[in-house]
């Protein structure tokens, strides 16, 4: 069977990655080795791996990244740390919880 993988690497400026791929060691040292110059993590080596996930359906993979891509920062650390009260909160919309994911109503 073949698998694929939604990954997480933390760049050296602190930023985060999101990635997809059918082989995720491979992966990582491209990332590591510079293949691309005109690539997001070419001026931000070394990336460290932090969180992934592995389908079997690529299309689900697909878009599992592309969700994961527009998340915040902290609703990625969230899932990388697998705090779930987090991510949820971090999940509800900013007239609900304001931007610090804390309440913004009086109850």
């Amino acid at each position: 069977m073949k698998y694929y993988y939604v990954y997480i690497v933390k760049c050296s400026d602190n930023s985060y990655y999101t990635g997809f791929t059918n082989d995720l060691d491979r992966r990582i040292n491209e990332h590591n080795a510079g293949y691309n110059k005109e690539s997001y993590t070419y001026p931000r080596r070394p990336v460290e791996l932090k969180w992934y996930e592995m389908f079997t359906d690529p299309s689900q993979a697909i878009i599992v990244e592309k969700q994961i891509k527009g998340w915040s920062r902290r609703k990625k650390e969230a899932l990388i740390c697998e705090d779930w009260d987090r991510l949820v909160s971090y999940s509800k919309n900013y007239t609900e919880n304001g931007k610090d994911g804390s309440s913004t109503s009086s109850d």
